[in-house]
Formats: C-alpha cells, structure tokens, sequence
C-alpha cells in the first residue's frame, strides 16, 4: 500500500497520465459515489440523488477521454514505428515504377 502512495507522489512530478494516478482517480471517484449513495439512502433527498447521477456521469466521461487517449498513443506508436522489411519491400516497388516519358526539353537537359 506505502508502495502506491509513493507512485502517487513520484506521478505528480511525471508528465502525462501514469497508470497510478488513473488509478488513483477511479479510487476517488468510487469513494465519492459509494459516499454519496449512502446519503441519499439515509437521507432520501433528492439532492444527493441528482449529484450521485452527476458524479457517475463525470466518472463515465473521464473513463472515456482516458480510453480514447490510449488509443491516441496507440495510434501514434505506430506511426513512429520502425521500418520493417514489409515498409521496404513496399517503398522498393514503388521506386521500380517506370517514370513517365520525358518530354524534349527534358532529354537536351539530361
């Protein structure tokens, strides 16, 4: 548990998302919706039920956005990904496609 604590503190120093923080927020976002269903059981104001359905709708939407990241850094990836045989093959046929014929003006330049 200090383990994870320590991750918290070391991702706040780190840019980005890390996989703790994500963490971390499902946490507090589970903690808010377990308090807040509590309340409105005790209570049965319908405050508490409106922000209960308001916090589980900001805990989906942010579940979302941070799917839809990963997939941005999936994507991004493997557009950075290194060249592999199949990419060279690739690029060799198209360099051994004739060009078309030159024109006169070409040829007296060449």
């Amino acid at each position: 548990m200090s383990q994870f604590f320590t991750d918290l503190w070391d991702s706040i120093f780190t840019p980005g998302t890390t996989p703790t923080l994500i963490r971390a927020t499902h946490y507090s976002f589970a903690a808010l919706l377990v308090t807040l269903v509590a309340l409105s059981i005790a209570t049965y104001n319908k405050h508490f039920f409106f922000l209960t359905a308001i916090a589980g709708c900001l805990w989906g939407t942010l579940t979302w956005f941070i799917g839809e990241l990963e997939k941005l850094k999936e994507d991004m990836a493997k557009q950075n990904a290194p060249v592999t045989e199949e990419v060279k093959e690739t690029v060799k046929e198209q360099e051994e496609v004739p060009d078309e014929p030159k024109t006169e003006e070409q040829k007296k330049n060449d």
